[in-house]
């Protein structure tokens, strides 16, 4: 709900590094990164104090040197968080644009310069894609932070002058910085005498300078997969049959093609690079080439192509639908009233369900290539054929005696179930997002019917289940709110 692990933005390209220390410690100020980490650093500096000017029973010692340590930790966590470029190109705009914008800059690198201004600037890259170079840059502002709160805590000389009059307790600092969206005020007896924004400055002073405030200047922003969405998405599959309508039909190949339009939210690495929180509905249209194999052996039928397909060319509406689970397929939309009675576990197990389940087998890989991921029972397609156009027709081939071939008219429902999907990295975009997909699915093919079209009294034929194995490749573009 804030941007406590970023860099403010700076207002204007003369801001300095004290002004810029100002705007973001003052008590009131939007919530960042430096403003955290100073806030959790001076509480550390505090307890630091106590240990080396307080005479304390051993027990007392310990509890203030803890919280000292915990304090200290925590805040050297956002300090490391300034030197990732994502976190440095400045956060604004809506949840889509601060995650792209941010995992962009990290992937793809970040040119930036110290608050010191010698001229030389560095490239940056961020969090998973940060390089040994990246982490020894960080690591020496977390060594001089860390040496501040050990010069203060043994006494050392030309440690940090202050002194603390207040009743400070040895606990860890309570301040929550996911539920507040401004920086605390700090208390009388703190600090009292010591010039905060001195030795701030000399953590900041090799940090990046972030990037402009909205405006002229400003680092280009992406989107990324997050927040409510309408979409489009076409698709083609390929796939492998088991046999035909009518017993004793052999195997064969069939393709299909899928245009639809969807609604849904989207989740993409918010809950962890592994984790899959989409959601979303989809309608379409879907159109089955006839099948490779024919409705009978001999000469003749096989030349008769698409007319005597064992299944023939198909079309009908499409709906598919995606939504991760929590031990069951769709055991969150069934457990949705659990949420008016106790939110708290609703939400933990929808965060569960993101990250691959109870059991975490469908959790995401991410590597060079791409991302692949374990579906089976996240998303199903459903194809109602004949909805579209009426009944198909189908050749229904019988021993002479019995009077020859008959013509019946019959639907059937087609049942996708991916198993496992590869999405290919994608590009980042300013206004729009974007992505392919393959996925390798199991289906069913349900028919129904077998009526005789034109001699009505003959008995209805009995058809047979296909069963198929197939890949899908898909295209997925879609609009965020």
């Amino acid at each position: 709900s804030n941007n406590a692990h970023f860099l403010l933005a700076r207002p204007s390209t003369d801001t300095d590094t004290a002004a810029y220390a100002a705007l973001v410690i003052d008590p009131g100020a939007e919530i960042s990164a430096m403003g955290v980490y100073s806030w959790f650093h001076l509480r550390a500096l505090e307890k630091a104090w106590i240990v080396a000017h307080r005479t304390l029973s051993p027990e007392r010692r310990e509890l203030y040197i803890r919280g000292m340590f915990l304090d200290e930790a925590f805040a050297l966590h956002f300090l490391e968080d300034m030197y990732a470029a994502g976190h440095v190109a400045g956060s604004w705009g809506d949840a889509s644009q601060r995650k792209g914008t941010h995992d962009y800059y990290n992937e793809a690198g970040l040119e930036a310069f110290s608050w010191g201004r010698d001229g030389t600037g560095v490239v940056l890259m961020g969090d998973a894609h940060m390089r040994p170079r990246d982490a020894a840059l960080a690591a020496r502002g977390v060594r001089r932070s860390l040496e501040q709160v050990l010069d203060v805590a043994s006494g050392r000389e030309g440690a940090p002058d202050f002194v603390i009059t207040a009743d400070i307790p040895p606990e860890p600092d309570a301040f929550d910085v996911c539920e507040n969206d401004r920086m605390p005020t700090t208390g009388e007896g703190r600090l009292v005498g010591y010039d905060v924004a001195a030795d701030l400055r000399e953590i900041l002073i090799p940090t990046a300078v972030p990037g402009l405030a909205p405006g002229l200047g400003a680092m280009p922003r992406f989107r990324a997969e997050v927040g409510p969405f309408l979409g489009f998405a076409s698709a083609i599959d390929g796939r492998s049959l088991s046999g035909g309508f009518l017993p004793g039909q052999g195997g064969g190949v069939m393709g299909g093609l899928d245009i639809a339009a969807s609604v849904g939210l989207g989740l993409d690495g918010v809950i962890g690079e592994s984790g899959d929180g989409l959601v979303f509905a989809q309608v379409g249209f879907r159109a089955d080439t006839p099948s490779s194999q024919s409705l009978a052996e001999g000469e003749l039928v096989e030349q008769g192509g698409s007319i005597t397909a064992a299944i023939p060319a198909r079309r009908g509406l499409s709906a598919r639908f995606r939504m991760p689970f929590y031990l069951v397929p769709f055991d969150l939309l069934f457990l949705s009233p659990l949420y008016l009675a106790s939110p708290e576990t609703y939400t933990q197990m929808a965060v569960t369900a993101g990250n691959g389940g109870l059991i975490p087998w469908q959790q995401g890989l991410a590597t060079r290539f791409g991302r692949f991921q374990f579906v089976l029972g996240r998303e199903f397609g459903l194809n109602f054929y004949g909805a579209f156009s009426g009944s198909d027709r189908l050749i229904a081939p019988r021993p002479e005696s019995e009077g020859g071939p008959i013509l019946v008219s019959f639907d059937s429902l087609g049942l996708q179930i991916p198993l496992v999907e590869y999405r290919p990295y994608r590009a980042f975009s300013e206004n729009q997002s974007s992505q392919l997909l393959f996925q390798f699915f199991a289906g069913l093919d349900i028919p129904s019917g077998g009526r005789p079209v034109i001699a009505t009294s003959e008995p209805d034929v009995d058809l047979d289940v296909v069963w198929s194995l197939g890949l899908r490749f898909g295209f997925d573009w879609r609009y965020y709110f």
